[in-house]
């Protein structure tokens, strides 16, 4: 990918403490966690904190163990994401990043 853009796979340990609450019986990855991981892109791909979520929507979930794949690409003053777990979107939006 070019400077433009931006791109990692992640996975949730089934052990993380937050899922248990996450739902009992049915754990799924919270969408703050989710986004954490857009956070942790954003550092490492402009050396940027997550100033701001100007939009981001979930629409289908991520269950612990599975592989997501997470893009960033630059969209002038913001950044647009997305999360995929092969074909199937998880989440989009749009952040704002601002030096450290």
């Amino acid at each position: 990918m070019s400077a433009s853009a931006y791109r990692t796979v992640f996975r949730v340990a089934p052990d993380h403490p937050s899922l248990p609450g996450h739902f009992p019986g049915y754990p799924l990855v919270p969408g703050v966690m989710l986004l954490e991981q857009v956070a942790l892109a954003l550092r490492a791909w402009r050396n940027q904190r997550l100033a701001r979520v100007v939009e981001a929507k979930f629409v289908a979930p991520l269950l612990p163990a599975e592989q997501a794949e997470l893009s960033l690409t630059d969209n002038g003053t913001r950044v647009r994401f997305e999360i995929r777990r092969g074909e199937i979107l998880l989440a989009r939006g749009i952040v704002e990043g601002s030096d450290p």
